[in-house]
């Protein structure tokens, strides 16, 4: 388990990053931006406000294997037709709906991945909870994984309404996978980068794909050496291009262990000027360059930016542990979060000319049927719930187009920097990394989730409600 961040060096040399941020962006504002009203633009251009909300560590079918219309869990007269062999008891368990608040999920690394899907047999889930097990005083402690096939159980309307009831309204996505088959923060890089790498210095040229281990936050080693993320991301272009973004963090704890094989006992305090697994931005060189720090901020300018009409161009959106859904937080709890997110935006002024895309960062360890494709030698990985709500998103529709994370970055790209790409032959900013992802064959394109002809749909604004007892 992670010591606890305490290192003064760094705090301070954070501290002197987020003051030179604010002094450069000087009357530069991170909210809002100059562009025409929705009215006067065409197709996927009436989309002024991207806003990603990313939460954590569930599959598809652990949340929609259910829904109709969607590539779910395989049925036979109403019951599953697929089950994963229990080592422990020697039997085969099947898929099953699990009522539970709280769910414990399994490892979810880049070897439990490889474990999990077991050379395309989608076998190995309940073997990798059990194993995760070993040597743990109280196996019914989260962090150990608890009960062995917790990881089969799967969540319906009944348990999940508010998800239940965006996806019957608005596009549920039944292929998108995560862009790496990895844990957090692989998958946080790439949603803002495209990749993720190991960089020996500032230089873009020193960094080398890795899957698995990229330059960790000080707080998992107490070092007080941040890490060089010195490729290049997103914010780069935007900022090139003279986009607003913001990065919103959620303040709490943060879960994510050092050792892939815990399931999560929290331990990081998080807030927006503490860089973690969830909040990467601040070490990135690009961000430091730009002075833009300060554009990572703490939800509450979320909140205030959308009552306003005020949302940047680009959000991110990252929870703390106890709203994430990230064992031990609670399923209630999370979508109760997300309901206020997404209300915040439909009672908003912005609603008109936004397109929020909801997604689960990791599969957390939990079945999944679907063989991931490969792509490059980072991923895709394992399948995540995902759906698209906008007042221009297509009315129920389940989009079977194979996704990532990728894919967000396309449409970004599409819609604010004229289909400019994250690519070292063409950004201005070469670094290694081993693939243009949002030019690969395989991925989809995110317009069509969307009818640009149809009058913006009315907000669905649905009751925000209370955690469930465990």
């Amino acid at each position: 388990m992670r010591k606890l961040f305490s290192s003064l060096n760094l705090a301070a040399v954070l501290a002197l990053l987020l003051a030179a941020s604010l002094v450069a962006a000087g009357a530069r504002r991170a909210t809002g931006s100059a562009r025409p009203q929705a009215g006067a633009l065409r197709g996927i251009h009436k989309i002024q406000h991207v806003v990603i909300i990313m939460q954590e560590n569930r599959s598809f079918d652990s949340y929609f294997g259910t829904f109709p219309g969607a590539d779910g869990i395989p049925m036979r007269g109403g019951q599953p037709a697929v089950c994963v062999p229990d080592p422990a008891s020697r039997r085969c368990v099947e898929p099953f709906h699990d009522t539970a608040d709280l769910n414990h999920g399994g490892p979810h690394g880049s070897a439990s991945a490889a474990a999990d899907v077991d050379r395309g047999k989608m076998d190995g889930f309940i073997a990798q909870a059990e194993h995760a097990r070993k040597g743990c005083q109280n196996p019914l402690d989260p962090a150990c994984g608890g009960s062995s096939t917790d990881v089969m159980g799967y969540h319906d309307g009944s348990d999940i309404p508010n998800y239940w009831a965006y996806a019957r309204q608005f596009v549920l996505q039944d292929r998108m996978f995560e862009p790496n088959a990895s844990w957090s923060l692989p998958e946080h890089l790439f949603m803002v980068s495209e990749w993720s790498a190991r960089c020996g210095s500032a230089d873009p040229a020193s960094c080398v794909n890795e899957l698995e281990t990229p330059g960790y936050p000080p707080d998992y080693h107490d070092t007080g050496i941040a890490p060089h993320y010195a490729w290049t991301d997103l914010t780069y272009l935007l900022h090139a291009h003279g986009v607003s973004w913001a990065y919103y963090v959620t303040k709490g704890a943060e879960p994510d262990t050092e050792d892939d094989e815990e399931m999560a006992t929290p331990v990081q305090p998080q807030s927006s000027t503490t860089p973690g697994i969830w909040n990467p931005l601040p070490f990135f060189t690009t961000v430091q360059q730009d002075g833009e720090v300060g554009n990572v901020q703490d939800l509450s300018r979320f909140f205030r930016a959308a009552a306003r009409g005020r949302l940047p161009a680009v959000s991110w959106i990252c929870p703390s542990q106890s709203v994430s859904e990230h064992p031990p937080g609670l399923v209630s709890a999370g979508q109760a979060y997300v309901t206020s997110l997404i209300n915040a935006v439909m009672q908003g002024p912005d609603w008109d000319s936004t397109a929020i895309f909801l997604a689960w960062d990791d599969w957390g360890g939990f079945y999944d049927h679907v063989v991931p494709p490969r792509v490059d030698r980072n991923g895709y990985g394992l399948r995540v719930p995902a759906m698209v709500i906008s007042p221009y998103a297509r009315a129920g529709f389940v989009d079977h187009q194979v996704l990532s994370f990728d894919a967000y970055v396309k449409f970004i790209e599409d819609d604010f920097l004229g289909g400019q790409r994250l690519d070292p032959a063409t950004d201005g900013r070469p670094d290694p990394r081993p693939t243009v992802r949002e030019d690969v064959a395989i991925l989809g394109d995110l317009r069509g989730d969307f009818d640009f002809s149809q009058a913006p749909r009315p907000p669905l604004v649905l009751p925000v409600g209370q955690a469930r007892s465990r």
